[in-house]
């Protein structure tokens, strides 16, 4: 690579990357307990960035900066572009955003926000400063809009006063100017669905930003808007695989049209505004909603499809997908080990690449790689047939 390739590459910003078919993207947070009181190391932070990195990961998203990890995060992925010039990796930084008295035994406020909001906008700038040719975008809030977030969500105004504050702070060279500017927050909040979020504060926050980051889950909706996933009554004759294979068309094709919905609202305000998609994945693994007893969702099959399908809609009409996530968590649902939450990553905590992305350990893509000292090995030791033989079909209408 010529030194100005080199420099070429070290100086991309955010509008090159987002979009770009060659950069993939994903959510990350590296946490390997079952407690974030634990933080992951800058080696095991590491080791999780060469993994992403040969797995043709560029991006990755974040979601606060109160704990260890982002700070860690960028500091290991600062020493792996010393240790390797050619080594790629940016940053979408997530700064957490809540109501007064989220997560607390009192009632969330939704009309008044968290004093903490300031503390975690300016750690946030703080590590956009430190670290300009990691961090390309600030994104404030996660799913901070939406009002099924019963337990934290404020109102629009909160997000876009933090958006016009790190606006100002770009006018002013505080930040780069090539730093982005979002929110991530569900189709819902992006105007994609009900009519009762198109507020003026919405579409000022729709001018704010630099791109609109969207959300969306038909693995959820499978069971909170099963209409389109339930086997229909003209399908009910077909053989159980292609009931499977339809359902998740359907799925893909739901994914789509919200998608479609936010763009036509966006577009309605702004006709330069671009969208992509901050966050949509799939579990393998669920007990409750999404398993036997509820939406039948959850199997490695459909979840290795759902991603295959996406990654192939996306990257052919340029729309970067932050797939949620790398690695399983299994923090989220501590108490319910087989709860949904704990099973979205690509690769579990035996370091076993799921379904998904089994076709880059049979490439050799992770050789001399490590998770937790444990090769990367495939789920089911690679036997499509036992993998088969878990996926449930979806229930008839």
């Amino acid at each position: 690579m010529s030194c100005s390739e080199q420099s070429e590459k070290k100086d991309l910003n955010a509008a090159d990357i987002l979009g770009n078919p060659e950069y993939l993207a994903i959510s990350y947070g590296g946490y390997r307990e079952n407690t974030r009181d634990i933080q992951p190391t800058i080696e095991e932070l590491k080791e999780d960035m060469k993994l992403l990195n040969v797995m043709g990961v560029k991006i990755l998203r974040t979601y606060n900066v109160h704990l260890a990890q982002a700070s860690n995060l960028l500091k290991a992925i600062s020493e792996l572009k010393k240790e390797d010039p050619n080594f790629e990796m940016y940053v979408m930084l997530g700064a957490w955003i809540d109501c007064k008295n989220a997560f607390t035994d009192l009632e969330p406020d939704h009309y008044q926000e968290s004093d903490r909001n300031a503390v975690e906008i300016a750690t946030a700038v703080a590590l956009a400063k430190q670290y300009p040719k990691i961090v390309k975008i600030i994104a404030v809030g996660n799913e901070a809009m939406v009002r099924w977030a019963t337990s934290y969500f404020v109102q629009p105004n909160v997000i876009l006063k933090w958006v016009n504050h790190l606006q100002e702070l770009k006018q002013q060279g505080e930040l780069p100017k090539d730093l982005w500017i979002t929110s991530s927050d569900d189709f819902l909040s992006w105007g994609g669905g009900d009519p009762s979020y198109h507020t003026p504060d919405l579409e000022a926050l729709v001018k704010a930003v630099d791109y609109v980051s969207m959300h969306t889950y038909p693995m959820h909706n499978s069971f909170y808007n099963p209409q389109f996933w339930n086997v229909p009554v003209e399908e009910q004759n077909l053989y159980e695989e292609e009931k499977v294979e339809k359902a998740m068309m359907r799925a893909i094709d739901f994914a789509k049209k919200q998608f479609r919905d936010v763009s036509n609202y966006i577009k309605s305000i702004d006709s330069t505004k671009t969208i992509h998609i901050g966050e949509s994945g799939w579990t393998t693994l669920a007990n409750e909603n999404y398993g036997e007893t509820g939406s039948r969702a959850a199997d490695e099959y459909k979840a290795g499809t759902y991603y295959k399908l996406m990654r192939e809609w996306t990257k052919k009409e340029n729309i970067s997908l932050f797939y949620f996530e790398a690695f399983d968590e299994q923090w989220k649902d501590a108490k319910n080990p087989l709860g949904s939450e704990n099973h979205f990553g690509l690769i579990n905590l035996k370091g076993e690449a799921k379904y998904a992305i089994w076709d880059l350990v049979d490439n050799n893509t992770f050789k001399g790689l490590t998770r937790n000292g444990q090769n990367i090995s495939k789920t089911y030791n690679g036997d499509l047939k036992a993998l088969k033989s878990e996926v449930l079909t979806p229930p008839q209408k």
